[in-house]
């Protein structure tokens, strides 16, 4: 067998290659994908789907003139691979090493950065809007999918490309999938396409019926519009064909014997084009297909044959698993608690609360601002709603926390997992914004737990706050593994509101940590104690919203240094928040803010 990955030094090598040779290709960047990803973990099953297609757009369209722009980073991988950056790509998701994600700054082939969903269509419009004023004619292709669909991003970006006409390829990669299965009636409409074959066996069908219908002036003229309005009741692919975008497919996108000439003869024609491809999450081993939701992101050290995982110790749960089983504690006893995701019920362990209570989840689809929105409306109408998301994916519902949230001060509770610094994922999931978005938000209440036993103390506050109707209430918590052992056979006490804990009382100094860095405020005052013979105060404040300024008024008279330890942005964090209720106080004293 050729080796023919390592010839593949950008796009232009695989220009004169044969489908037969490009398939070859395929199958190498295949096993690269799996063998650095069993080494490094990272996003395995949506890049291995997308492999094909990758090999197909940088053979056909002349990249990086021509715009290649990538929905959902993580299909990516391929591409990476194929735009010079093979031999680096061991290093992914490594410190200095390349990026999970697309990442302008890391190459021109990565014509916009993609950490999020949804972006793809409304960047390419504003490339081809860009390429037009210039009076330039590179080809611009949007690659969204992996469950972006969901996203009402889409649908705005698509109804302005349709009103614009201007020549632009969208390939809608359909893999049934994000990273939970996707739900909702435009991921069932996709699926009932696909599986039924509707469009291309219907549409002959239609088209031979009418031509065998009695000949006359009148049948003639209305054959066509006769056609249109049953391709209409059988085809939901009519819906982006109303939109003025022509719709084609849906092809296999594993298959480049039928990618390639589609694509080819794309390149002849003008306007908005939308490509439905069929793509398998996962393709190329038994064991990826065969669950591609375990694959999204695989274990360390499998094996590339079978797919097992090495024998480890068991470990102890992680915490957003401990907040789900809080949660599932909290809705025995009130059968009006609901929790809400965005296509993330897996990554915040939600799965368990929808095994036990299904008709009491709801994932939405990668559709942050609707499932604010949502839950902002059952909590009008009485029932009792946890809106849980990754930090980083929260931030896009900034304006529906503000204006349909906290502005009516509905009872709605978020769970923010992932909040502060995640590693390997990056700056694109960074959730060090979270306590500075949300504390400027009126009538939010703002807290954290430093450890597991008081997350799921404040799961339960939460939940006591918004049962009581007293307003939006939000808990932000790390990536990570629980450390502290603790009773799950009783309820927790309630938190109070706004207030902190003493954790260790000293002199001069002290150390006033939120959530998570905690465990840092309390170690550093062990390092303090043993080297300098410093004792400093450690403070758990709990609460960035609101302080307990009774407690921080005290501290500043006692102490001469304050510092605050935070993961998050510095300005309008938590430290931020101390230092303007010190001035407030007209305390001379300020926090040495640390974040």
């Amino acid at each position: 067998m050729n080796n023919w990955l390592h010839k593949i030094n950008d796009p232009a090598d695989l220009r004169g290659l044969s489908i037969p040779q490009l398939k070859a290709v395929c199958e190498e960047i295949r096993d690269e994908i799996l063998r650095v990803m069993a080494a490094n973990s990272g996003h395995l099953a949506s890049s291995l789907g997308a492999v094909e297609l990758a090999v197909a757009l940088h053979h056909l369209y002349m990249t990086p003139r021509d715009r290649l722009v990538w929905d959902v980073g993580h299909q990516a991988y391929a591409h990476k691979i194929l735009t010079g950056r093979r031999d680096q790509f061991p290093t992914i998701r490594k410190q200095d090493g390349l990026s999970g994600f697309l990442k302008r700054s890391e190459s021109p082939y990565d014509t916009f950065g993609a950490g999020h969903a949804s972006t793809s269509i409304s960047a390419a419009v504003g490339m081809a809007i860009a390429r037009d004023q210039k009076r330039d004619d590179y080809r611009v292709v949007s690659i969204t999918g992996d469950g972006a669909m969901s996203g009402g991003i889409c649908y705005e970006a698509l109804n302005n490309a349709g009103t614009l006409g201007s020549d632009l390829l969208i390939v809608l990669n359909d893999n049934t999938m994000s990273i939970s299965k996707n739900t909702g009636a435009l991921s069932s409409a996709f699926n009932r396409i696909v599986t039924t074959h509707f469009y291309n066996e219907r549409r002959k069908e239609v088209s031979e019926f009418i031509k065998r219908l009695p000949a006359g002036e009148s049948m003639a003229r209305f054959g066509h519009k006769i056609q249109e309005s049953v391709k209409g009741l059988i085809l939901p692919g009519v819906f982006f064909e109303e939109l003025g975008i022509r719709y084609l497919g849906p092809i296999d996108g594993n298959d480049l014997d039928e990618l390639i000439p589609t694509l080819r003869k794309i390149q002849q024609l003008s306007g908005p084009i939308l490509l439905h491809i069929v793509t398998v999450k996962g393709k190329g081993r038994e064991y990826s297909e065969a669950d591609p939701i375990k694959w999204h992101a695989p274990p360390l050290n499998f094996d590339l044959k079978t797919g097992k995982s090495p024998q480890s110790k068991p470990a102890p749960p992680k915490l957003q698993v401990v907040f789900a089983d809080a949660l599932r504690e909290v809705a025995r006893r009130d059968s009006k608690v609901v929790a809400l995701s965005a296509a993330m019920l897996e990554g915040t362990s939600l799965t368990r609360f929808q095994s036990e209570f299904p008709g009491r989840t709801f994932d939405v689809g990668i559709a942050e601002e609707h499932a604010v929105i949502c839950a902002a409306g059952m909590a009008c109408d009485g029932l009792r709603p946890f809106v849980c998301v990754y930090s980083t994916f929260l931030q896009r519902a900034f304006d529906p926390i503000l204006h349909d949230v906290c502005i009516q001060n509905l009872s709605v509770a978020f769970s923010l997992d992932r909040g502060g610094l995640v590693g390997a994922d990056g700056p694109t999931h960074h959730g060090v914004f979270d306590l500075s978005y949300l504390r400027m938000m009126p009538n939010m209440v703002v807290m954290a737990p430093m450890d597991a036993e008081e997350l799921r103390a404040m799961t339960w506050t939460a939940h006591k706050y918004i049962e009581e109707g007293r307003g939006p209430i939000a808990m932000r918590f790390p990536r990570g593994s629980a450390r502290d052992v603790f009773d799950v056979d009783n309820a927790p006490p309630e938190i109070p509101i706004g207030k902190a804990e003493i954790l260790s009382e000293g002199e001069t100094v002290c150390l006033i940590g939120i959530g998570g860095v905690v465990a840092h405020a309390v170690d550093a005052a062990t390092i303090l104690e043993a080297e300098d013979g410093l004792r400093p105060t450690v403070v758990n404040a709990r609460f960035v919203k609101p302080l307990d300024t009774e407690l921080l008024a005290s501290l500043a008279k006692s102490h001469k240094h304050l510092i605050t330890i935070e993961d998050n942005v510095k300005a309008g964090g938590f430290g931020s928040a101390v230092n303007e209720t010190l001035g407030e106080m007209g305390s001379k004293n300020r926090a040495i803010v640390l974040g």
